[in-house]
């Protein structure tokens, strides 16, 4: 339950809700920080066994207790500050229109100490025949319409970009008084997802960058819900009477809601919405070395793959690889032709490299048509071709699988699938031959494999998104997907002040406090946004 300093009482019909004196809140202060010292010497003088753990959580209550004290007397004195600077009297003209001074409102605020409660003058303006107002104190301190400050709102939404939102909840609860609930985690993640593309495109290029630029892009899907799914969530529940037990209660919800029919082989039951990563970094030229990763910057989103790559390309034009740069960009992929295509479009200059363990899987693919599976032959003839493939030796590999697709008859039980196989993996690296050049792109000391990609899409994507049980709405997703890139880069701090500083600009111009909870998610982005 919330912890409430005296003073800061809910109202109630038992409480007197008229506000204190400043003098009453500042003796409640010294109370308070007496009740921390007092209780200190007495713990520090007690006889028998006393355990450190006992203390420190004895002390964090009476410390919390003592910080909302605090805070209330801070909002007391900013009130009389704000209120100063309008003119006395019980009318009041203000940027050419009239307000009416109102009695002082009482508030209840969830702070990171806990819940508060302080008083603040409300202004009422008649404008066109309806009441309008608003709360200068609220206003002046950047006080948003929820019952939270925005350290707490913020908070909250960090930790569900690490944990799910129940979860996140109750990692809060065990270090916070009072936490928000996770219909409200959840509102302000969405809240703050809005602003999340618009980071990524103000957000300004990183200082001492690298001479050569890495762009590795590759996808994922998380599960997302059915609308059969989406209609039982938002339908509107009967009324029933609560089981006594849990069991009981899980047998009735199973009779409403019956079993799926058995999914047939080849049946998708994750039905996956696929999200494109982007991983970017520069490279420094040291000698015959290129060192790094330097300002590794990752986007992601479930919106077309093209607008991935719109994205990656006003981040490499701000960091100073244009087209006309003449500097090196290498893309690399793991040979999916829309990426392929894409990265060409955007990045005609670029250099692609298809990913190195890529091309080896088809080199299994190829052994397992000619020995058993699982065999030192296989293994062995798998590792002398990758020897090959890595130091750029593709003619060989292709003449050596040409040659044993020849010792294959064409006829025979299982040889028509044993030929596809190496058929197909003399296709795949014949014409990609020139983007597996791995032997000349060592020697340059360049990117053969997708391994950073391939990491960020494992701890951003599957990591949050991607559990049993787990099923999203695409929109919503986007949000988290937006706000866990940003967490992972290390502009959290800077991309949650920017947003509150756009908020409260806002908000004093219009004179009323904002809403950064959002019951709805904003729409997938789409190509003419980035473009």
């Amino acid at each position: 339950m919330p912890t409430i300093s005296p003073l800061c009482l809910i109202r109630n019909q038992d409480v007197d809700d008229t506000a204190p004196t400043l003098a009453e809140l500042r003796a409640s202060a010294r109370t308070e920080a007496d009740a921390v010292m007092a209780r200190v010497e007495k713990l520090a003088t007690a006889d028998g066994p006393l355990a450190m753990v006992d203390v420190e959580r004895e002390l964090r209550d009476l410390v919390f207790a003592f910080a909302r004290a605090v805070t209330v007397v801070f909002l007391a004195l900013r009130e009389q500050h704000v209120m100063a600077t309008y003119a006395p009297g019980e009318r009041v003209e203000a940027w050419g229109r009239s307000f009416r001074r109102a009695p002082a409102i009482a508030r209840n605020l969830t702070t990171m100490f806990g819940v508060v409660r302080y008083w603040r003058t409300y202004m009422r303006e008649i404008v066109d025949g309806e009441r309008a107002g608003f709360h200068p104190l609220d206003v002046a301190l950047g006080l948003t319409a929820e019952r939270f400050t925005w350290n707490v709102l913020s908070l909250s939404a960090w930790m569900a970009t690490k944990l799910s939102f129940a979860e996140a909840r109750a990692t809060l609860a065990r270090f916070l008084p009072s936490v928000p609930s996770t219909e409200v985690i959840e509102k302000a993640v969405l809240g703050l997802g809005r602003f999340a593309e618009s980071w990524f495109k103000e957000r300004p290029p990183p200082d001492n960058d690298g001479d050569v630029l890495i762009i590795m892009a590759d996808g994922k899907g998380i599960p997302t819900a059915l609308e059969e799914e989406l209609r039982r969530r938002r339908g509107k529940r009967r009324r029933q009477k609560p089981e006594r037990s849990a069991r009981h209660r899980g047998r009735r919800r199973r009779r409403r809601h019956p079993k799926k029919p058995r999914p047939l082989k080849g049946d998708k039951s994750k039905h996956a919405k696929c999200a494109t990563m982007i991983v970017m970094y520069t490279l420094r030229r040291e000698g015959r070395r290129l060192v790094g990763p330097i300002n590794k910057w990752v986007y992601a989103s479930f919106a077309p793959k093209e607008h991935a790559f719109q994205m990656a390309l006003l981040e490499a034009n701000k960091r100073g690889f244009t087209a006309t740069s003449g500097k090196t960009i290498q893309i690399v992929s793991d040979g999916d032709k829309d990426l392929a295509f894409y990265g060409a479009k955007y990045f005609p200059t670029a250099e692609h490299t298809i990913d190195f363990w890529h091309v080896v899987e088809y080199l299994w693919e190829a052994g397992r048509g000619l020995f058993d599976d699982g065999s030192k032959a296989l293994r062995a003839w798998v590792k002398g071709l990758e020897g090959d493939l890595f130091e750029g030796r593709v003619d060989k590999i292709l003449d050596e699988m040409t040659q044993q697709l020849a010792l294959i008859p064409k006829t025979g039980p299982g040889n028509k699938g044993r030929r596809e196989r190496v058929s197909d993996a003399i296709a795949y690296i014949g014409k990609r031959r020139e983007h597996i050049d791995y032997g000349r792109l060592r020697r340059r000391d360049m990117e053969i494999s997708t391994g950073p990609v391939e990491g960020a899409i494992k701890h951003i994507i599957g990591r949050r998104q991607d559990h049993g049980g787990m099923r999203w709405i695409p929109e919503r997703a986007e949000a988290v997907l937006k706000l866990r890139c940003i967490e992972v880069m290390g502009d959290w701090d800077d991309f949650v002040r920017d947003t509150h500083d756009k908020m409260h600009r806002g908000s004093a111009l219009l004179r009323q406090r904002f809403r950064l909870q959002q019951d709805d998610a904003q729409p997938l982005p789409n190509l003419a946004e980035a473009a």
